[in-house]
């Protein structure tokens, strides 16, 4: 990864335009939301585009239409998706999530959401817009994707594990359950750093498993390699 770009296996994001650069979270939830038999999914605070990307990659059927509020990421996303091979299957649009309105339901819903609730806000506005949940909390998030997700649809997000109670009671006041939850460790011994939650409105059991970055001796887990070694160009 460069200051302006990371390149990947089958597509380059180039990110200095952007608040947030690519990262572990994004690549994890683009690597692990459900793909299988969606038609159709919605990127809420794309960034970069590197989630709606890898949803592109993995589903050589899915239309994807990516939601950016800022103006300079929104752009050097449909930069990144223009040079991309999925450029006819990848829509970016530049508004603000409450308001927007599309004339059909989702399959599918993602997004990597702004995290730092109770942290001071930066001083850089993008910077601050992008990393704190200001107008983009878990209440907006699932209110809206409950609104806007297909009856037996699904929404997939990636979060720190200790947000996931406010983020877990924020999409049960829509209805919507969670059915599949992987903690993300960095290694063994380590409490979890991330937790990627896939919600439905079916309430049921949940199928939980976790996924360990690191291996013992350092060197990157193979649960870690499978779920990521379409993208990533080597470890």
């Amino acid at each position: 990864m460069s200051e302006s770009s990371f390149l990947f296996k089958q597509f380059i994001v180039r990110h200095d335009r952007c608040a947030m650069k690519v990262g572990t979270d994004g690549v994890l939830l683009g690597a692990w939301a459900p793909v299988e038999g969606v038609r159709t999914a919605l990127d809420v605070g794309t960034g970069t585009g590197l989630i709606a990307l890898q949803l592109a990659q993995r589903n050589p059927l899915l239309q994807v239409t990516a939601v950016e509020v800022d103006a300079d990421a929104a752009s050097q996303a449909s930069e990144n998706v223009s040079a991309s091979p999925w450029a006819d299957r990848i829509r970016v649009v530049c508004t603000d999530f409450r308001d927007f309105e599309p004339a059909a339901r989702y399959d599918l819903i993602v997004s990597n959401p702004p995290y730092f609730i109770d942290a001071l806000p930066c001083p850089d506005r993008q910077r601050n817009a992008a990393r704190h949940a200001g107008g983009l909390n878990y209440d907006v998030l699932f209110r809206r994707s409950a609104r806007l997700l297909d009856e037996g649809g699904v929404v997939s997000i990636v979060i720190p594990s200790e947000v996931e109670r406010a983020a877990e009671d924020a999409a049960w006041m829509q209805g919507l359950y969670p059915c599949r939850r992987t903690r993300v460790y960095t290694k063994a011994g380590k409490p979890a750093r991330r937790v990627l939650v896939a919600y439905s409105r079916r309430l049921g059991p949940v199928d939980e498993d976790a996924l360990y970055i690191h291996q013992a001796g350092g060197d990157y887990s193979d649960d870690y390699r499978r779920l990521t070694g379409d993208f990533y160009l080597k470890f």
